[in-house]
């Protein structure tokens, strides 16, 4: 019977005692929620109405126009600097303009007063409004700005883990603004490359034009001097070398054999040498080839050069791309040679 009378009470007490832990933990819970509304939330808000600011006020992205910087701010005793520091707040002048916003003031504070709590909490609390002023001005790729930002943010909390965020943002936004313009100038390097490259095509076609009018205007001053009869002789032989050319006429007019010089019908032009190139080299070349039958080029070699070994293989690779229609006599296709000067110039 004693036991069961132990039993019972011991039962009945953890049934009494449970209730009384729950109301204990209500009761705490309560005091930790009004602590938070009369005591810590009304302690913030009093920080940040001295220093000019809200944590849930967002930055604006308008930009305002900011005042003048005051005169002699070096001069300024702690309340005074203050007084700026609220005003800077205010209008959002976190870290800009330089010389003439929050950070900077609160920063003069703490230096003339190293336990100003007002200065350091309101850092504290602006930090991270600070850091999206800062993060716009990396976006808007003012990257000294940003830079100076950063600096000034650094000075007020050397180790906040932002500060690697805003450096890493600034330098990937400084390497792709690199890569852009290096992109642009490759681009436009390559849009001058090939507007010399057509220049110097159409240079080459007009040079060789202009050698091949040449030859065929000595062609055409040599024919009569062969065919001139010579002094003393007579009329009686005379006949007979005008006879013979009416033979050799008739001869190619029934054979129907064409006689013609070689024709260019596919030009090429020249490689500028990178290493002229950088060095903005100019020069030319004298090439001799042939003309095969088939109107290609072969037994290419350079003749002449100014400078010597600068552009050679590049006028030989030139020739070597050229196509002509080849030369005719008596209507079968023969090998010529002929020289070309092929010029370099930027």
């Amino acid at each position: 019977m004693d036991t069961r009378y132990l039993l019972d009470t011991r039962r009945h007490a953890r049934g009494a005692i449970r209730p009384l832990v729950i109301a204990i933990i209500a009761i705490i819970g309560l005091l930790a929620v009004a602590a938070w509304f009369l005591i810590i939330k009304p302690h913030q808000e009093l920080i940040m109405a001295d220093s000019g600011g809200h944590p849930s006020t967002p930055v604006s992205a308008a930009t305002r126009a900011a005042p003048p910087p005051p005169v002699n701010v070096a001069a300024m005793d702690v309340n005074q600097l203050l007084i700026e520091a609220r005003t800077a707040m205010n209008q959002q002048r976190y870290l800009a303009p330089a010389g003439n916003n929050a950070f900077e003031f609160y920063l003069r504070v703490l230096v003339k007063d190293p336990g100003n709590k007002v200065a350091s909490d309101a850092l504290r609390e602006t930090f991270p409004f600070a850091a999206n002023s800062a993060e716009q001005s990396i976006n808007s790729r003012d990257f000294n700005e940003a830079q100076r930002q950063i600096d000034l943010l650094a000075k007020a909390d050397p180790t906040n883990f932002t500060l690697t965020i805003l450096r890493s943002k600034l330098d990937a936004q400084r390497k792709t603004l690199d890569k852009e313009q290096q992109l642009a100038l490759d681009q436009q390097k390559s849009q001058q490359q090939a507007a010399q490259k057509a220049a110097a095509e159409k240079l080459a076609a007009d040079q060789l034009a202009e050698q091949q009018k040449a030859q065929a205007a000595e062609q055409q001053k040599e024919r009569p001097t062969h065919s001139t009869q010579p002094a003393g002789q007579s009329a009686g032989t005379a006949t007979k070398p005008a006879a013979g050319a009416e033979a050799t006429a008739a001869t190619g007019s029934a054979t129907g054999g064409e006689t013609s010089d070689a024709v260019l019908v596919k030009g090429a032009a020249p490689d500028y040498p990178p290493s002229a190139l950088r060095a903005h080299e100019s020069g030319w070349v004298v090439v001799s080839f042939s003309i095969r039958p088939d109107g290609k080029t072969d037994d290419i070699h350079v003749v002449d050069a100014q400078p010597r070994r600068v552009f050679d293989r590049a006028a030989m690779d030139t020739v070597r791309r050229y196509q002509f229609k080849p030369a005719m006599k008596d209507g079968v296709a023969v090998s010529t040679t002929r020289q070309l000067k092929i010029e370099f110039n930027l």
